[in-house]
C-alpha cells in the first residue's frame, strides 16, 4: 500500500477548497512508458486528494504538444507538467502559463531554459549513460563496433545520455568504437529498419544501443529478425513488458530503466507541493515506495537506474 505523510492528505470532510488540478502532458500518449507514468499519477491523485489530468498527442510532435498545453491553460488547471518533445519550443507557452498563475514543472525530460519551477528527474544522465554502456560492453566482451539508435533528435534527456555514453565508452573501453548515431523518432518500426540498415552498412557491428522505450525493443527485434542473436548484442532503455521476449531469447542482453509508475507518482506529488508553495526537503519521504527522494537545485531525483535482465524482468508489469 502506498502511503503518504499526514500533512499531504486532504482534511477529512473539507469541501470548502477546490481540488488541485495537476495536468501532465507526455511526449505522446499510448506507449507503455507514458501510460505507466499515468497509472502512477492516478495512484498519487487518489492518495493525495487531487485531480490528475493526462493529455498527450498521438505522435511525438512539438507543435501538437504546444496546442495541448494551450488547451490546458484555457481550462485553467492549477499545475502544468510537461515532458517536452523539444525543450526550446515549449519556452513561450510555459511562460504564458506562468503569467496566468499556473504552476509549471517538467518531468521525464527537462526544459531548463523555461520558467519551470521544478524538474522531476527519473535518474541522472550519468547513471543511465554509464549503466547502458557497461551492460553492452559486458555482452560485447569490451571490444568491437557499436551504434546508437536514438529517438527524438532534440530530446534533451536522450542527448544527455548519449553524451555520457560517448565519453564513458571512450574513457573505459578503448577497444570499442562507436560508428554511428541515428534517430528513429518515437517509432519502433523505424528503429527496426534503421538497426537493420546499420548492420548491413557495418557487417562487423557487434553492438546496438536502443536509446528510448521505442528503439530498445526495435534494435532487439532487428537482431532477432536478422538471425544475429549471439553475434550482435543489444542493450536499451526499455519497459519490462516490451523487453521481456527479447531478454528471454537473448536478442537483448539488458534493459535499463527506472520505476516508471513511481515517476508518475512523484510527478503528481511534486505538482501539489509546488501549488502549495512548499519547498521539498533535501530528502523526502513521499510514500512507502519513495521513502528517500533527493531534492537539489530545483530537481527531484527518483533514484538509481534499474537494470532489467532475463532473471528479474518478470518482477515488473508495465
Amino acid at each position: 500500500m502506498t502511503g503518504c505523510s499526514k500533512k499531504d492528505q486532504p482534511a477529512a470532510g473539507d469541501g470548502s477548497q477546490a481540488r488541485v488540478k495537476v495536468a501532465f502532458v507526455p511526449k505522446l500518449q499510448g506507449i507503455p512508458y507514458f501510460e505507466a507514468m499515468n497509472t502512477g499519477g492516478q495512484k498519487a491523485a487518489k492518495d493525495l486528494g487531487i485531480d490528475w489530468i493526462y493529455k498527450g498527442g498521438t505522435t511525438a510532435d512539438p507543435g501538437a504538444q504546444t496546442e495541448i498545453l494551450k488547451s490546458l491553460i484555457q481550462q485553467k488547471v492549477d499545475v502544468l507538467v510537461v515532458a517536452p518533445n523539444d525543450p526550446d519550443s515549449v519556452v513561450p507557452i510555459l511562460a504564458d502559463a506562468a503569467s496566468k498563475g499556473i504552476k509549471v514543472l517538467t518531468s521525464d525530460t527537462d526544459a531548463p531554459n523555461s520558467v519551470r519551477e521544478m524538474f522531476v528527474n527519473q535518474a541522472t544522465a550519468d547513471g543511465i549513460g554509464r549503466t547502458v554502456v557497461d551492460s553492452l560492453m559486458t555482452a560485447m566482451n569490451q571490444q568491437g563496433k557499436f551504434a546508437i539508435v536514438s529517438c527524438g533528435q532534440t530530446a534533451a534527456n536522450l542527448n544527455s545520455w548519449i553524451d555520457v555514453q560517448k565519453r564513458h565508452a571512450a574513457e573505459k573501453y578503448p577497444n570499442a568504437t562507436l560508428v554511428d548515431t541515428v534517430y528513429a523518432g518515437e517509432d519502433e518500426a523505424k528503429a527496426v529498419s534503421m538497426a537493420k540498415d546499420l548492420m548491413n552498412a557495418h557487417p562487423d557491428l557487434t553492438g546496438l544501443i536502443g536509446q528510448c522505450t521505442a528503439s530498445a525493443p526495435g534494435v532487439a527485434k532487428a537482431v532477432r529478425e536478422s538471425g544475429k542473436i549471439g553475434k550482435v548484442f543489444t542493450v536499451g532503455v526499455g519497459t519490462p513488458n516490451s523487453m521481456k521476449p527479447y531478454l528471454q531469447d537473448g536478442s537483448s542482453s539488458a534493459a535499463v530503466l527506472w520505476d516508471v509508475e513511481q515517476l508518475g507518482y512523484l510527478t503528481a506529488w511534486a505538482g501539489l507541493k509546488v501549488k502549495k508553495g512548499e519547498q521539498p526537503q533535501a530528502t523526502n519521504n513521499v510514500s512507502a515506495k519513495l521513502a528517500a527522494v533527493k531534492y537539489e537545485g530545483k530537481t527531484l531525483l527518483l533514484g538509481d537506474p534499474l537494470k532489467l535482465t532475463k532473471d528479474n524482468v518478470g518482477d515488473y508489469d508495465y
